[in-house]
C-alpha cells in the first residue's frame, strides 16, 4: 500500500516528467513468425520514441507503453501516420501489422495477429538486438480502425480470457462488425471485461453506430466504459485521406459537417487522456478525461463506469468506516498511516485526528478529510457488554452501504440475516460461532446472486440460541 506523501510525489512525477516529455520519431520494420498458425508470417511497422528521427534511431532514455493498431479495409499501416506522429512523440511505442491489407481477407487471422503482437512486442523490450531493447512498458492496449477495430475486439476476447494482465484498454476508432469462421467482433465483446474506449462518427454511414459501434459497446462486459460519437464525424476521418475509404464513405455516407482535421483533433484530445490514464496511470488525465466528456459541445457520449465518490469517515459504536466503497484501504492517524489498517472498518485505539484513503479499481485514491476520534469519550464501547444488543443501522437510511454492529454478552452462534418485509430472506451475513464482545460489519444492498436489491424496507435480524432482535432498515435509490 502506497503512502499518501508517495502518492503525490509519484503521480506529480510522472505528469510532469513522462506525460509531456515530447520525443523523436524511430523506426522500423520486422517479421514475426507465430508458432502457433505455423509459423505464420506477420510483418509488423514500429514506432517509437528515439534521440532523432529515422530508421533504427536510438531510442529515447525510459520506458514507453505499447500500443497494438489494427487498420481498416483495404488500408495500410501509412494512412495512420497520424496517429503515430501524435502518440510516439507523447511517450508511446505503435506497432502495426501489415497483414490482411488486400480485398480478401481474413478478420479472424486479423484477430489473432494482433493478439500475437500484444506478447511478442512486449518481447522486444528484453532482445539485445531489438531497437527497443530495454525501452518497453509491458501496459498495452489494443486499437483499431474499421476493420482493425472489430479484429481488436477479437483479440480482446482472446486475450482477456487468457488473463493478460498487460492489457490495459481496448481503444475502438468506428470499429466495425468483423466477422468470419464463426467468430464476431460483437459477440467477442460480451467476453471483454478490459476498460474500453469507443469513438463513433455520427455520420457515419460505412459502418453505421446502430449496427457496428454501439452493439460492441452495449455487449462489453467492461465496469469502465466509456462510448463517444463526433457530432458531424464521419468514418474515414480518424486516418490520412485513402483512396479506397474515402470512396467508400462518400457513397454511404451523408451530412458529415466537419473537416478531417477537426475529427481528428477531437479524437486525440479524448484518446490522449484516455492512454495515459489508462497506460501511464495519470490520475490528472483521468480527470481531465471525465472534465472533457462531461463539458464538450462536440461529441455526445454513453458511460458506464465506477464514480471516484469522495469518501468521508463514518463512527458507528466506536468503529470507524468509509463512507464508500474502493479496492483497497489506508487509514491514517495524525498524517501517519496506520500499520495493517487496509480494512473497510477501523477500530481506534487512541485519541487522534483519523482520516482514510480510499482506492478504486481504476487505480485513482480519494482522501477523506480528518475526523477527530476521543477514545475517552468513546471507550467505554470497548468493554465487554453485559447484554444482547442490535443496534440501528448506520447510515439510515442508505445507499450503496450501511455498517451495522451488535454486542454479545457471551460466546454463542450467531445469526445475522436481511430479510424483505415478506419475511423472505435476501442474504445472511454472519453464520458461525462468534466470542463475546463488540462486532461490527457492512452490508453493500446485495442479496444472494450479487444484484442490487430494490429501494424499500427490509428487516436486520440478529439471533443467538433463541434470542432474537430485528431493526428496520431503508435502502433508498
Amino acid at each position: 500500500m502506497k503512502t499518501k506523501n508517495f502518492i503525490i510525489f509519484s503521480l506529480l512525477l510522472k505528469f510532469s516528467t513522462s506525460i509531456y516529455a515530447q520525443h523523436s520519431i524511430g523506426n522500423y520494420s520486422a517479421e514475426f513468425l507465430d508458432p502457433s498458425r505455423s509459423n505464420r508470417s506477420i510483418p509488423v511497422e514500429i514506432y517509437y520514441p528515439s534521440v532523432s528521427e529515422g530508421i533504427n534511431a536510438q531510442v529515447a532514455f525510459g520506458q514507453f507503453p505499447i500500443i497494438i493498431f489494427g487498420h481498416g479495409f483495404l488500408m495500410s499501416f501509412s494512412a495512420y501516420q497520424n496517429l503515430w506522429e501524435e502518440f510516439v512523440p507523447r511517450g508511446y511505442i505503435i506497432a502495426f501489422p501489415r497483414t490482411e491489407e488486400g480485398l480478401i481477407n481474413d478478420h479472424q487471422e486479423f484477430g489473432w495477429d494482433l493478439q500475437f503482437l500484444v506478447t511478442r512486442i512486449q518481447g522486444e523490450g528484453v532482445d539485445n538486438d531489438s531497437p527497443i531493447f530495454g525501452a518497453v512498458d509491458n501496459n498495452t492496449a489494443l486499437m483499431g480502425h474499421s476493420m482493425g477495430g472489430g479484429a481488436a475486439f477479437l483479440a480482446a476476447d482472446s486475450l482477456t480470457q487468457n488473463q493478460n494482465i498487460q492489457l490495459k484498454t481496448i481503444i475502438g476508432l468506428a470499429p466495425a462488425e468483423s466477422s468470419s469462421n464463426g467468430v464476431s467482433s460483437i459477440s467477442s465483446a460480451l467476453n471483454v471485461s478490459t476498460p474500453a474506449l469507443i469513438l463513433s462518427g455520427s455520420q457515419d454511414g460505412v459502418t453505421p453506430p446502430e449496427d457496428h459501434h454501439l452493439p460492441m459497446f452495449n455487449n462489453l462486459s467492461s465496469s469502465y466504459k466509456t462510448f463517444i460519437s463526433i457530432l458531424g464525424g464521419a468514418h474515414c476521418y480518424f486516418g490520412e485521406p485513402n483512396f479506397f475509404c474515402d470512396f467508400g464513405e462518400a457513397t454511404a455516407s451523408s451530412g458529415i459537417s466537419i473537416s478531417r482535421e477537426d475529427q481528428q483533433n477531437i479524437t486525440f484530445d479524448f484518446v490522449n487522456l484516455w492512454l495515459d490514464y489508462m497506460l501511464k496511470d495519470s490520475c490528472e488525465q483521468y480527470n481531465a478525461f471525465q472534465d472533457s466528456v462531461f463539458n464538450s459541445n462536440r461529441i455526445t457520449y454513453d458511460q458506464i463506469h465506477q464514480e471516484n465518490l469522495t469518501s468521508t469517515v463514518i463512527e458507528n459504536n466506536g468503529v470507524l468506516s468509509s463512507s464508500v466503497i474502493g479496492s483497497e484501504y489506508q487509514w491514517y492517524m495524525n498524517n501517519s498511516p496506520i500499520a495493517g489498517a487496509n480494512n473497510f472498518t477501523f477500530t481506534p485505539n487512541g485519541s487522534g485526528n483519523y482520516f482514510v484513503e480510499v482506492f478504486f479499481v481504476n487505480g485513482c485514491p480519494t482522501i477523506s478529510e480528518p475526523y477527530t476520534f476521543e477514545f475517552l469519550t468513546t471507550s467505554k464501547s470497548k468493554l465487554m457488554p453485559d447484554q444482547f444488543f442490535l443496534h440501528q443501522n448506520y447510515p439510515n437510511p442508505f445507499n450503496p452501504i450501511t455498517s451495522i454492529s451488535y454486542d454479545l454478552a457471551q460466546n454463542g452462534m450467531v445469526s445475522l440475516t436481511i430479510l424483505d418485509m415478506n419475511g423472505k430472506i435476501i442474504k445472511n451475513l454472519v453464520n458461525e460461532f462468534q466470542n463475546a464482545g463488540n462486532h461490527s460489519l457492512t452490508w453493500d444492498g446485495v442479496n444472494f446472486a450479487g444484484e442490487v436489491v430494490s429501494a424499500g424496507l427490509y428487516l436486520c435480524v440478529l439471533q443467538v440460541g433463541n434470542t432474537k432482535q430485528t431493526k428496520k432498515m431503508s435502502f433508498i435509490k
